[in-house]
Protein backbone atom coordinates (compact mmCIF):
# COMPACT_ATOMS: atom_id res chain seq x y z
CA UNK A 1 0.00 0.00 0.00
CA UNK A 2 1.76 3.42 -1.05
CA UNK A 3 2.40 5.71 1.82
CA UNK A 4 2.24 9.35 1.19
CA UNK A 5 2.11 12.78 2.13
CA UNK A 6 -0.13 15.50 0.16
CA UNK A 7 1.24 18.73 0.37
CA UNK A 8 -2.15 21.26 -0.94
CA UNK A 9 -5.85 20.58 0.30
CA UNK A 10 -9.04 22.33 -0.15
CA UNK A 11 -10.45 24.68 2.80
CA UNK A 12 -13.43 25.97 4.24
CA UNK A 13 -14.08 29.52 2.81
CA UNK A 14 -12.81 31.99 5.69
CA UNK A 15 -16.24 33.71 5.70
CA UNK A 16 -17.55 29.88 6.61
CA UNK A 17 -14.91 29.60 9.46
CA UNK A 18 -15.42 32.75 11.30
CA UNK A 19 -19.74 32.05 11.56
CA UNK A 20 -18.65 28.47 12.63
CA UNK A 21 -16.56 30.26 15.13
CA UNK A 22 -19.83 31.40 16.81
CA UNK A 23 -21.13 28.09 17.31
CA UNK A 24 -20.74 25.41 19.66
CA UNK A 25 -20.36 21.69 19.40
CA UNK A 26 -23.35 19.86 20.47
CA UNK A 27 -25.17 22.68 18.85
CA UNK A 28 -23.50 21.69 15.79
CA UNK A 29 -23.74 18.48 15.94
CA UNK A 30 -27.70 18.23 16.55
CA UNK A 31 -28.04 20.58 13.78
CA UNK A 32 -26.77 18.32 11.39
CA UNK A 33 -28.81 15.78 12.12
CA UNK A 34 -26.22 14.19 14.86
CA UNK A 35 -23.42 13.19 12.77
CA UNK A 36 -19.66 13.77 12.87
CA UNK A 37 -19.13 13.09 16.16
CA UNK A 38 -15.59 12.25 17.37
CA UNK A 39 -15.93 9.89 20.44
CA UNK A 40 -13.91 8.79 23.12
CA UNK A 41 -11.56 11.85 23.02
CA UNK A 42 -11.38 14.83 25.75
CA UNK A 43 -10.01 17.84 26.61
CA UNK A 44 -7.29 18.01 27.76
CA UNK A 45 -7.82 21.78 29.03
CA UNK A 46 -10.94 23.36 30.41
CA UNK A 47 -12.52 26.61 28.65
CA UNK A 48 -10.73 26.01 24.97
CA UNK A 49 -12.85 25.97 21.75
CA UNK A 50 -11.26 26.29 17.98
CA UNK A 51 -12.49 25.36 14.21
CA UNK A 52 -10.65 25.31 11.66
CA UNK A 53 -10.07 22.74 8.59
CA UNK A 54 -8.45 19.22 9.22
CA UNK A 55 -4.48 18.25 7.76
CA UNK A 56 -4.62 14.91 9.09
CA UNK A 57 -2.20 12.26 9.60
CA UNK A 58 -2.43 8.81 10.29
CA UNK A 59 0.25 7.03 12.39
CA UNK A 60 0.83 3.01 13.61
CA UNK A 61 0.18 3.05 17.12
CA UNK A 62 2.77 4.09 18.76
CA UNK A 63 4.72 5.71 16.33
CA UNK A 64 4.72 9.16 15.61
CA UNK A 65 7.05 9.75 12.11
CA UNK A 66 3.43 11.24 10.23
CA UNK A 67 2.78 13.97 12.92
CA UNK A 68 6.79 15.37 12.21
CA UNK A 69 5.73 14.77 8.59
CA UNK A 70 2.34 16.61 8.70
CA UNK A 71 3.78 19.47 10.69
CA UNK A 72 5.64 20.33 7.75
CA UNK A 73 2.13 20.80 5.58
CA UNK A 74 0.11 22.57 7.96
CA UNK A 75 -1.30 26.43 7.56
CA UNK A 76 -2.12 28.78 10.08
CA UNK A 77 -5.56 28.17 11.16
CA UNK A 78 -5.53 24.56 10.86
CA UNK A 79 -6.37 21.80 13.31
CA UNK A 80 -4.28 18.84 13.06
CA UNK A 81 -6.60 15.31 13.52
CA UNK A 82 -4.27 12.41 14.39
CA UNK A 83 -5.37 9.08 13.99
CA UNK A 84 -3.84 5.38 14.31
CA UNK A 85 -3.44 2.35 13.02
CA UNK A 86 -4.10 -0.11 15.87
CA UNK A 87 -5.08 0.52 19.55
CA UNK A 88 -2.54 2.58 21.51
CA UNK A 89 -2.04 5.42 24.36
CA UNK A 90 1.47 6.23 23.93
CA UNK A 91 2.11 9.96 24.31
CA UNK A 92 2.21 10.49 20.81
CA UNK A 93 2.81 14.78 21.05
CA UNK A 94 4.72 16.66 23.58
CA UNK A 95 6.24 20.08 24.25
CA UNK A 96 8.38 20.15 21.11
CA UNK A 97 5.81 18.82 18.66
CA UNK A 98 3.50 21.53 20.30
CA UNK A 99 6.07 24.38 20.12
CA UNK A 100 6.41 23.08 16.45
CA UNK A 101 2.64 23.42 16.09
CA UNK A 102 2.26 26.76 17.80
CA UNK A 103 5.16 28.30 15.52
CA UNK A 104 3.10 27.21 12.12
CA UNK A 105 -0.27 28.86 13.83
CA UNK A 106 -2.04 25.56 14.03
CA UNK A 107 -5.14 26.31 16.38
CA UNK A 108 -4.85 22.71 18.50
CA UNK A 109 -4.63 19.01 17.93
CA UNK A 110 -7.07 16.42 17.81
CA UNK A 111 -5.49 12.89 18.33
CA UNK A 112 -6.78 9.62 19.12
CA UNK A 113 -3.65 8.31 21.49
CA UNK A 114 -1.96 9.62 23.98
CA UNK A 115 -0.26 12.92 24.45
CA UNK A 116 2.60 14.04 27.32
CA UNK A 117 4.04 17.12 29.22
CA UNK A 118 0.18 18.16 29.81
CA UNK A 119 1.23 20.42 32.40
CA UNK A 120 3.66 22.61 30.12
CA UNK A 121 0.98 22.27 26.99
CA UNK A 122 -1.67 24.05 29.33
CA UNK A 123 0.99 26.62 30.06
CA UNK A 124 1.37 27.11 27.03
CA UNK A 125 -1.95 28.20 25.87
CA UNK A 126 -2.04 25.07 22.90
CA UNK A 127 -5.48 23.40 22.75
CA UNK A 128 -5.71 19.54 22.81
CA UNK A 129 -7.98 16.63 22.79
CA UNK A 130 -6.73 13.30 23.40
CA UNK A 131 -7.75 9.74 24.14
CA UNK A 132 -5.24 9.48 27.02
CA UNK A 133 -2.13 10.70 28.93
CA UNK A 134 1.00 9.23 28.74
CA UNK A 135 4.85 9.52 29.46
CA UNK A 136 5.00 6.09 27.39
CA UNK A 137 7.96 7.45 24.17
CA UNK A 138 6.61 6.33 20.51
CA UNK A 139 9.16 5.33 17.87
CA UNK A 140 10.02 7.37 14.42
CA UNK A 141 10.44 4.69 12.10
CA UNK A 142 6.98 3.63 10.79
CA UNK A 143 5.85 5.63 7.17
CA UNK A 144 1.84 6.50 7.28
CA UNK A 145 -0.13 9.08 5.58
CA UNK A 146 -0.66 12.62 5.68
CA UNK A 147 -3.83 14.60 4.23
CA UNK A 148 -5.44 10.51 3.75
CA UNK A 149 -8.69 10.02 4.78
CA UNK A 150 -8.59 9.12 8.33
CA UNK A 151 -11.23 7.27 11.31
CA UNK A 152 -10.79 8.96 14.22
CA UNK A 153 -12.64 8.54 17.33
CA UNK A 154 -14.89 6.16 15.01
CA UNK A 155 -15.66 9.36 13.24
CA UNK A 156 -14.41 9.49 9.29
CA UNK A 157 -12.47 12.84 9.11
CA UNK A 158 -11.01 14.05 5.36
CA UNK A 159 -8.02 16.51 4.75
CA UNK A 160 -9.92 20.32 4.76
CA UNK A 161 -13.32 19.22 6.57
CA UNK A 162 -14.42 21.29 9.08
CA UNK A 163 -13.16 20.91 13.45
CA UNK A 164 -14.95 22.33 15.78
CA UNK A 165 -13.70 21.45 19.53
CA UNK A 166 -14.93 22.82 22.63
CA UNK A 167 -15.11 21.27 26.84
CA UNK A 168 -18.15 19.10 25.28
CA UNK A 169 -16.01 17.37 22.50
CA UNK A 170 -15.33 17.57 18.76
CA UNK A 171 -17.90 17.39 15.51
CA UNK A 172 -16.78 17.41 11.98
CA UNK A 173 -18.99 18.91 9.32
CA UNK A 174 -17.96 17.94 5.54
CA UNK A 175 -16.49 20.72 3.54
CA UNK A 176 -18.89 20.75 1.12
CA UNK A 177 -21.62 20.92 3.87
CA UNK A 178 -20.58 23.12 5.72
CA UNK A 179 -23.04 26.06 4.19
CA UNK A 180 -25.81 24.16 4.73
CA UNK A 181 -25.72 23.47 7.96
CA UNK A 182 -24.43 27.28 9.23
CA UNK A 183 -28.29 27.94 8.37
CA UNK A 184 -29.13 24.78 10.11
CA UNK A 185 -27.29 25.86 13.34
CA UNK A 186 -28.91 29.67 12.79
CA UNK A 187 -32.47 27.64 12.94
CA UNK A 188 -31.81 25.44 15.65
CA UNK A 189 -30.33 28.51 17.88
CA UNK A 190 -33.58 30.37 16.88
CA UNK A 191 -35.68 27.62 18.25
CA UNK A 192 -33.48 27.06 21.60
CA UNK A 193 -34.38 31.10 21.98
CA UNK A 194 -38.04 30.38 22.34
CA UNK A 195 -37.67 27.23 24.50
CA UNK A 196 -35.86 29.15 26.86
CA UNK A 197 -38.34 31.93 26.85
CA UNK A 198 -40.66 29.43 27.63
CA UNK A 199 -38.78 27.70 30.57
CA UNK A 200 -38.42 31.44 32.18
CA UNK A 201 -42.09 32.09 31.60
CA UNK A 202 -42.60 29.07 33.83
CA UNK A 203 -43.68 26.66 31.23
CA UNK A 204 -42.66 22.49 31.77
CA UNK A 205 -40.68 20.87 29.36
CA UNK A 206 -42.78 18.03 30.29
CA UNK A 207 -45.70 19.67 28.81
CA UNK A 208 -44.44 21.53 25.69
CA UNK A 209 -42.27 18.38 24.68
CA UNK A 210 -45.63 16.65 25.13
CA UNK A 211 -43.83 14.08 27.40
CA UNK A 212 -46.17 13.36 29.59
CA UNK A 213 -48.12 11.23 26.70
CA UNK A 214 -44.95 9.56 26.31
CA UNK A 215 -44.65 8.57 30.17
CA UNK A 216 -48.51 7.23 29.92
CA UNK A 217 -47.30 5.08 27.23
CA UNK A 218 -44.46 3.64 29.07
CA UNK A 219 -46.57 3.07 32.56
CA UNK A 220 -45.18 5.34 34.43
CA UNK A 221 -47.18 5.91 37.74
CA UNK A 222 -47.52 9.59 39.40
CA UNK A 223 -47.98 9.72 43.52
CA UNK A 224 -48.32 12.35 45.89
CA UNK A 225 -45.63 10.63 48.23
CA UNK A 226 -43.84 7.10 48.43
CA UNK A 227 -46.36 5.98 51.11
CA UNK A 228 -49.06 6.40 48.37
CA UNK A 229 -47.31 3.57 46.03
CA UNK A 230 -48.89 0.29 46.71
CA UNK A 231 -46.42 -2.11 48.06
CA UNK A 232 -44.87 -5.01 45.56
Amino acid sequence: MEKYVIRQIGRPDPGVLEQFGQFDVSTVYEAQGKIGLIRGIRPVQQGASICGPAVTAVCYAGDNLMIHAAIEVCQPGDVLVVSTIGEGTHGMVGELIVTALMRRGVKGLIIDSGVRDVRRIREMGFPVWAKAISPEGTTKSRGGWVNAEAVCGGCVVRPGDLVLADDDGIVTVRREDAPAVIELVRQRMAREEKTKERIMNGELSVDFYHLRETLAKEKVNYYDTGRDRPAT
